[in-house]
């Protein structure tokens, strides 16, 4: 099998963030990328998303389209059979259930995340030929070599990666390339197993060869110089194309902070000082192109970056609110009205991610950041995107999270204190793209700085485009 390089591209200075659960979707990464920059689909739960999105009629036959592409069709055809329904609104119809994974996942369950992986990127891609990235997520471990392998079979042309420390992508990505054994190793909590490794074999699966596939570049996203560094030393030369230097004022998951203190209240609020900073010209020294982002959604932090030596940016909330974007266009309009008035309150919660990091949290009417509506919901674990592995006492793997009820956690083992607070990430996030549950309240994750609004907007309930927030960002270059 010939494997084709990555290819060379002119970088880009604005890399779009690969937001949340379908925040950054194809068309808003399709968007970006013809426009000159990077647009990036957001990687996670798309096994889940692909399957609800069928069952729900597929509106405008846009994966089934994507689909019809697979190089594979027999898999592609038994993943549309087992879950695309043509009446949404059929009561009667009974829907499949979405397989939650394990490190065993059903033939299934495996079909349906390398498809959905495929078909996030071909729509990405479809009708162009600029470079589109995707963004997972490396403590959402167990789909890992599925997923890549979809998302390679489609052309993608690169990879980001952060929430831990991928080590391990760059030879999954090789493995791939080269139509070998893929292997991943995810921790395990416990004292004989420490870890497990999942094991894929593409040929095996699919009874044949991967048909030509081009090794995407791979780009860590990091919040520290010192990992920029251990990345550099322990990875092979040539494994890493660029970084992402995130910082504390990004959207989602940030990086815990050295000092925490408390409210009156007694809630953990971190505190961000010098020994957060990073160390830019260290990372410049390592000769590789690095973006910085976290609240650098303006013309002048752009050039601010570029200044440090940087390639570009990467920006997220400018695009999560605007009209390309996967959220549920109610919540949009009120985001981005309170935020362009500046009465819109994200805060940085210590507890509510299951993961234990800091998760930026958006204070809006009818979401699970009221106290009340977080206290009225009823505590499930369904989705399975954030579970914790454990040695059970007879030596299998279990599966717990500290957001799934507390009675079943600690029946798991798990410590009660660290069940306090905590909220359901993967429902939250789904039902902000009005996907799954009607129940379920919305969780919006944006970052610090939403001043681009009185840029990109006239007025509180004005709108603006994923080309607008990139004429914005690009100021005096783009005139």
């Amino acid at each position: 099998m010939e494997i084709i390089s990555v290819p060379s591209f002119k970088l880009p200075q604005i890399i779009c963030g690969g937001m949340g659960v379908n925040i950054s979707t194809p068309l808003l990464a399709k968007t970006v990328s013809m426009l000159g920059e990077q647009g990036t689909i957001s990687g996670v739960a798309l096994d889940r998303i692909l399957a609800m999105t069928l069952q729900s009629g597929d509106y405008g036959g846009h994966f089934r389209r994507a689909l019809a592409h697979f190089p594979f069709p027999e898999i592609a055809h038994n993943v549309i059979q087992s879950f695309y329904s043509e009446s949404k609104q059929n009561p009667l119809i009974q829907k499949r259930g979405v397989p939650v994974w394990t490190v065993a996942p059903s033939r299934l369950l495996i079909g349906l995340a390398v498809c959905a992986n495929f078909a996030f990127v071909w729509l990405a891609k479809e009708g162009h030929t600029k470079p589109v990235s995707i963004n997972y997520l490396e403590k959402l471990a167990m789909p890992h070599i599925y997923a890549i392998t979809g998302a390679m079979l489609a052309g993608v042309d690169f990879i980001t990666m952060g929430a831990g420390i991928p080590l391990q992508i760059p030879n999954v990505i090789n493995c791939i390339a080269e139509n070998r054994l893929v292997e991943y190793n995810i921790h395990v909590s416990g004292t004989k197993l420490t870890s497990h490794t999942m094991i894929f074999n593409p040929k095996e699966f699919f009874g044949k060869d991967l048909p030509e596939v081009k090794r995407p570049g791979f780009i860590p996203i990091i919040a520290s110089d010192s990992l920029a560094y251990i990345l550099s030393e322990k990875l092979p030369k040539g494994s890493i194309h660029g970084f992402v230097v995130e910082g504390w004022k990004a959207g989602g998951h940030n990086a815990p902070p050295r000092k925490v203190t408390r409210n009156e209240a007694g809630q953990a609020l971190p505190v961000y000082g010098p020994k957060d900073e990073v160390n830019y010209a260290k990372i410049k020294a390592l000769g590789l192109p690095f973006w910085i982002g976290g609240g650098l959604a303006s013309p002048e932090h752009l050039q601010s970056a570029l200044a440090l030596g940087a390639t570009g940016i990467q920006v997220g909330s400018i695009f999560a609110l605007c009209n390309e974007s996967g959220m549920m266009p109610a919540l949009r309009n009120e985001a981005r009205e309170h935020g362009y008035i500046g009465d819109l309150v994200v805060r940085k919660d210590m507890l509510f991610s299951p993961t234990g990091f800091p998760f930026q949290v958006a204070v809006l009417d009818g979401s699970v950041s009221e106290i009340q509506v977080y206290e009225s919901r009823k505590r499930i674990c369904n989705q399975g995107m954030l579970v914790f592995l454990y040695e059970k006492p007879d030596g299998t793997i279990g599966y717990r999270c500290p957001s799934e009820p507390v009675s079943v956690f600690v029946r798991k083992g798990g410590n009660l204190k660290d069940t306090v607070g905590r909220g359901c990430l993967c429902n939250g996030l789904f039902a902000t793209v009005g996907i799954g549950s009607d129940t379920e309240p919305p969780l919006i994750t944006l970052g610090d700085d939403l001043s681009f609004l009185r840029k990109v907007m006239k007025n509180p309930t004005d709108s603006y485009s994923a080309k607008d927030a990139i004429n914005f960002l690009l100021g005096e270059q783009h005139k």
